[in-house]
């Protein structure tokens, strides 16, 4: 191809290119800041659990205890290693997506041809475009040959765009047909998709419900465990005489009431969410939203490339014949004369076609007829032209004069090249007319012979005949209808926004198993209307069709005010603002663009639409077992607490210090993050209407009957405590018995909230292997506690006689008896939530 006049021929020379690169910085959108280690450590040093445990490493230091000290600091190197570890792996995994969906160019610069990353190009650019490629910045069309533009990533139009020289293309866009030269005019941040880059950096992303919950309730802990440590630590003072021991109780204390496994229960289990989501081909962006999707209300979804493949298919061949139109529709057999319509619109098709359409008539042709024969050439060509959109190819044999002429184009211009009666033209745009109403991409089909090497100016000056109308369609996903009647099943209600055809979207929906004639706006509508009116449309309103990017965020924002939690899939720049907006944005990987996915929450790799159902029942079923993991760390502090703050009170040997606590988090946090997190999902978990987003996670009664629970273990595990030190136990001895205690009745705290069901079978039941697994890591770590002696030293405890050790553990199995009876008890006068459709007995 040569360099179009009045362009340079030579391209950008070096020095101009390394100017306006600096100036203008490289062809991308802005991205966020990388999370560095220092601000990762930043905010870890900013927990209050990490904060008390620095101070007792301090302190031990200051008593020259370099061991309890030294124990306390691996603790706090752990924390730090795994937070780091997470971090890098998330960053690496988006990395390598964008690696991926960057686009390459191919560029003249100081008189030669070079292929470069999409990011070097700058404004002035001359570059080549060919079927195929992504547009990799927006440019000006200085020559083109038959060029046809894909631009559903930034229009929402399925339908793929014929250009003229001087007409924009724009980043992102996909060519399907033709060549051209172009000349750059905006890269980056200054690109169409760049300026609505800036419409998302405008919006806010919000907290999610739980978090704000959760923050909340770790913020009025933090005061009351504060306030209750001062005062234990001047009491310990006062009674004792000690600062130093004192301050090491105050910070037991804290350390007791600091629920800091909230906030880490809630990362976890949205971290193992994402876990489970990569395993389905899901990237999590933002891990919060992963429990959002428990609530969702409304999913609203594109067509294109969400509902549809994005892949043209042959749904229709009409024949017209004096009795009237004959059709064939897909799964019928072809008669030899549809195979002959077939045949003639193939070879108006490029032999190596990109254009979806044009693939489709291969693909079809492939199964149904015989492959053009080898002694076929193509002899000449007309181009498709604004004046006349149809493309017209001659062939010809070995051996033969004449040659076949095969045409296809737009229906009206079909019936012009055929010199069509009137009543002839208006059947056959009234079928074509049909046709498109029920969402389909209707191409007329001609044929003619002609002989000699004399080619006509142009396709007028052949004697076509028509053989008929081609129905084309962007068929959907298989497993839509499927996934979208789950939805409903759900009580999530499925609304399509679209910038297609409103018929277009009707057919979309029918197939897909979406109320299509419940109601449907189009988007001159939506830009009409109030933000009340809207409101009040949005409610009632399952369809919206010719939409805009501004539209599509006002009808999210609408949504959202009417109190619907609101998921949104799409794969386009078009997309980008509403996936922001919403509290669940949904892209898809395989064809979106990174605008989408940098503004969603959840990134289909596959854009597997299946997988978002998949999302939606993995986060019930992650809400579920947070309701059973927040009710165990309630129940499980009420012991620890309580038997650190009793000896202060009854002048007691002190059971526990910073060690043990430190060292019970270690079971506790795995318990929570691990064991609950693993339980199997409920039965009827996508059975049921989505839960109500407002409704408190620690609800009044939910802590009231922890807290009642825990009561009961501590009551156990004290009265044990005391028996051994009224029976003359030493005082290391007893110490080792209690903690034994403590651990087995918390144990069975845990069997006992895996359900709201009293029954022992839901306590024991098989179905989560973390569990065993955990008690028997439990166990391992407190045998190594009391039976390796530096340990035992560390901890304060001498080995307990066999007796004693049976009585202790056996304390966890009457624990679990009688958490159960009560459990029963207040399910039957209706006070305890009882283990109905949310939780399987």
């Amino acid at each position: 191809m040569n360099v179009p006049h009045g362009a340079p021929r030579s391209g950008l020379d070096p020095a101009e290119v390394a100017h306006r690169l600096a100036t203008d910085g490289p062809n991308e959108l802005p991205r966020p800041p990388r999370r560095t280690a220092r601000r990762i450590l930043l905010e870890i040093a900013r927990e209050p659990m990490f904060q008390l445990l620095g101070l007792a490493v301090f302190i031990y230091l200051l008593l020259g205890d370099h061991a309890e000290a030294g124990m306390l600091l691996a603790f706090l190197l752990i924390i730090i290693a795994i937070t780091l570890i997470q971090e890098w792996r998330t960053e690496r995994v988006l990395e390598t997506l964008r690696d991926m969906t960057s686009p390459r160019a191919l560029v003249w610069r100081d008189g030669q041809q070079q292929r470069i990353a999409g990011r070097d190009l700058v404004q002035g650019d001359l570059i080549e475009l060919a079927e195929g490629d992504r547009v990799p910045a927006d440019a000006q069309l200085l020559e083109v040959n038959d060029l046809s533009v894909d631009e559903s990533l930034l229009s929402g139009e399925s339908l793929s765009i014929a250009k003229a020289p001087a007409a924009q293309v724009y980043a992102g866009t996909m060519v399907v047909a033709g060549r051209a030269i172009a000349q750059v005019t905006a890269t980056g941040a200054r690109s169409e998709i760049g300026r609505i880059g800036t419409v998302l950096g405008a919006l806010e992303v919000e907290r999610t419900p739980l978090q704000l919950q959760t923050r909340q309730l770790v913020r009025w802990f933090s005061w009351l465990g504060l306030a209750v440590s001062l005062a234990v630590g001047l009491l310990f003072v006062w009674t004792r005489g000690d600062w130093l021991g004192g301050t090491l109780a105050g910070i037991t204390m804290a350390m007791s009431l600091l629920p800091q496994e909230f906030l880490l229960i809630l990362t976890v289990f949205m971290a193992m969410g994402a876990w489970r989501l990569s395993q389905r081909r899901v990237l999590t962006r933002r891990a919060s939203a992963i429990e959002t999707l428990g609530a969702a209300t409304v999913l609203c979804t594109d067509k294109t490339g969400t509902l549809t493949r994005n892949q043209m298919a042959i749904e229709a061949l009409v024949r017209f014949t004096p009795n009237g139109p004959l059709k064939w529709s897909r799964g019928d057999r072809l008669d030899e004369a549809s195979q002959a319509l077939l045949r003639c619109g193939t070879l108006a098709s490029e032999q190596e076609p990109f254009d979806p359409m044009e693939r489709a008539f291969h693909a079809l042709a492939s199964t149904c007829i015989e492959p053009v024969p080898a002694s076929w050439h193509l002899a000449h060509e007309y181009s498709l032209s604004p004046d006349l959109p149809a493309m017209t190819h001659v062939w010809r044999a070995d051996g033969r004069s004449s040659h076949v002429v095969a045409a296809k184009g737009a229906p009206e211009s079909i019936a012009r090249l055929c010199r069509l009666s009137e009543e002839h033209q208006r059947q056959v745009l009234a079928e074509a007319g049909n046709l498109a109403d029920q969402g389909m991409r209707v191409l007329g089909i001609a044929t003619a012979d002609f002989q000699g090497t004399d080619w006509p100016a142009d396709q007028h000056g052949f004697d076509f005949r028509l053989l008929g109308l081609v129905a084309l369609a962007d068929p959907i996903r298989d497993n839509i209808p499927r996934a979208i009647e789950e939805c409903r099943r759900a009580g999530i209600r499925v609304v399509m926004v679209t910038g297609d055809h409103p018929g277009t979207a009707r057919a979309i929906a029918r197939q897909a198993g979406l109320d299509a004639e419940a109601g449907l706006m189009l988007g001159k509508d939506v830009a009409a209307s109030s933000d009340e009116a809207l409101r009040r449309s949005v409610a009632a309103t399952t369809l919206f069709a010719r939409v805009t990017p501004h539209q599509k965020l006002r009808i999210v924002q609408a949504l959202k005010a009417n109190g619907e939690v609101v998921a949104m899939t799409g794969d386009g720049v078009n997309d980008a603002p509403s996936l922001k907006a919403a509290h669940i944005g949904i892209a898809m990987g395989g064809r979106g663009t990174d605008v989408a996915r940098e503004a969603s929450s959840l990134v289909l790799l596959d854009d597997d639409f299946e997988a978002l159902v998949q999302s939606i029942r993995l986060g019930r079923r992650i809400y579920d077992n947070l309701r059973k993991a927040m009710r165990f760390v309630f129940a499980v502090h009420v012991p620890i607490a309580g038997l650190a703050l009793i000896p202060l009170l009854t002048g007691w040997t002190l059971l526990l210090f910073p060690m043990h606590i430190a060292f019970l988090e270690i079971i506790i946090d795995p318990v929570c993050s691990i064991v609950f997190e693993a339980e199997e999902e409920e039965r009827d978990v996508m059975n049921r209407p989505p839960r109500d987003s407002a409704a408190p996670l620690f609800s009044a009664g939910m802590i009231a009957q922890s807290l009642v629970q825990g009561a009961l273990v501590l009551l156990m595990v004290g009265l044990f405590y005391w028996g051994l030190l009224q029976n003359g136990e030493p005082e290391p001895v007893a110490r080792a018995a209690a903690f034994i205690a403590l651990v087995s009745a918390n144990t069975a705290l845990a069997l006992a909230n895996r359900s709201s069901s009293p029954s022992l079978k839901a306590a024991l039941r098989m179905g989560n292997h973390a569990m065993g697994g955990m008690i028997l890591i439990t166990a391992i770590l407190l045998a190594t506690v009391i039976g390796v002696a530096p340990l035992r030293q560390l901890f304060g405890f001498e080995i307990p006689g066999l007796p004693t050790i049976i009585v202790a553990a056996g304390i966890g199995a009457i624990g679990l008896s009688l958490l159960l009876a009560y459990k029963a008890v207040m399910s039957r006068i209706g006070l305890f939530p009882t283990a109905s459709r949310h939780e399987s007995p």
